[in-house]
């Protein structure tokens, strides 16, 4: 039997990406602990995982999500607006709430739920949404989902920003989008300036906060922490646990009004099953994590420092001044992969970044550091990637 044609469209496809270096394949991990990570059957430095904290291997997370399992089941079994409302679910969002110092909380099963639930909830025909030109993709779904009328502003721009949310028609919700902290360049949003243009012009922030909860700040709650902001009515903060936070989940920070329209009229949140309870119950136990050992979050960010000063010596331009994500720009996709490659066969990994991830001409590797590190993996790393960088020609 002949195959059909729309999968001889698809392999062309599939060859094309290959062509522009562009094609993806699924690599399977072995055992982790954090720092080292079997990979191809050999251990490697593992410098890819969004793991800031090192918690998603801490005991009292496996111990919270092992005895909810054994206390109240592997599954919700229903939707949160059936019966699958649990009691860890609640006080999971009580905590959520009082961590983000909110009205109320609301959990999603994962951060890419929660944006496009608050997103396309908060906005629709009629209304329009000011959004940073380099917000996470799930933003950008987000946004097509609401139907609403969408301006995208130059990167961190705050008075551009604020120039599209004036122009908006009279009555229409404007919500203005940015990441907290970008996850491929590692910077900052210039969230003061941005709650500001928000204010004047009657709009809400809504701020992905997933690469900054748990990381920045004096008390580790996230990008309006680190500029000393409070989360005041009109801001929106939108989070994950699969972060920093070592397990699994969103969540939406804000007003009980955000919270009422999401429970009414967020999909992702309604129409799907709700978190199982060992997820909410690791979840909470991250929550508690975060504010009894700040010593994780000075160990990262220390040893985030030590890679940029190596890396500076070794002649490497960085994007961001500071934070555990680390980008180094490559540019040419095929240029990217052979530099994550060499980067692996010297025991280090962390693979290449590429288009749609990233704008074309701007494949990077991104090096992400984590409290689970310890200094002698930073020198190996940063030397291991002079190697690797010497052997492609950059």
């Amino acid at each position: 039997m002949s195959r059909p044609a729309a999968l001889n469209i698809l392999s062309q496809r599939a060859a094309r990406h290959e062509e522009l270096g562009l094609g993806r394949s699924l690599r399977s991990m072995g055992q982790t602990s954090g720092r080292w990570v079997e990979v191809t059957g050999g251990k490697c430095l593992l410098l890819a995982s969004n793991d800031y904290l090192g918690l998603s291997t801490h005991p009292r997370l496996a111990r919270a999500a092992a005895e909810a399992s054994l206390g109240c089941g592997t599954g919700s079994g229903a939707s949160r607006l059936i019966s699958g409302t649990l009691q860890c679910h609640v006080d999971l969002e009580d905590s959520i709430a009082q961590f983000k110092e909110t009205e109320s909380a609301l959990f999603f099963a994962t951060g890419y739920m929660a944006n496009l639930g608050v997103v396309a909830t908060l906005a629709g025909p009629g209304d329009v949404i000011v959004s940073d030109e380099l917000n996470h993709a799930s933003l950008i779904d987000a946004c097509r989902l609401s139907k609403a009328e969408v301006k995208i502003y130059p990167h961190g721009e705050v008075a551009e920003a604020a120039r599209l949310l004036a122009g908006a028609p009279a009555g229409a919700m404007k919500l203005l989008l940015t990441d907290g902290v970008f996850s491929m360049d590692g910077d900052l949003a210039p969230l003061p300036g941005l709650r500001e243009a928000a204010r004047e012009n009657q709009a809400l922030l809504v701020i992905d906060d997933a690469h900054a909860t748990g990381v920045w700040g004096p008390r580790g709650r996230g990008s309006l922490d680190h500029f000393g902001l409070e989360p005041t009515p009109e801001v929106v903060m939108i989070g994950t646990f699969s972060k920093a936070l070592g397990g699994l989940g969103g969540f939406m920070a804000g007003a009980r009004e955000v919270t009422r329209s999401l429970v009414n009229g967020a999909r992702s949140f309604i129409y799907t099953t709700a978190p199982p309870p060992a997820q909410a119950a690791a979840a909470l136990a991250a929550l508690e994590l975060v504010d009894q050992l700040p010593q994780l979050r000075e160990k990262l960010h220390e040893l985030s420092a030590l890679l940029r000063e190596l890396l500076q010596e070794q002649g490497f331009k960085l994007l961001s001044p500071a934070g555990p994500i680390i980008p180094i720009l490559v540019g040419p996709a095929n240029k990217a992969v052979a530099l994550g490659e060499g980067l692996l066969r010297r025991g280090v990994f962390a693979p290449a970044i590429r288009p749609p991830t990233v704008p074309e001409g701007t494949s990077r590797l991104r090096l992400a550091v984590s409290a689970a590190h310890e200094e002698e993996d930073m020198h190996l790393a940063a030397g291991a990637l002079a190697e690797a960088a010497r052997e492609v020609g950059l």
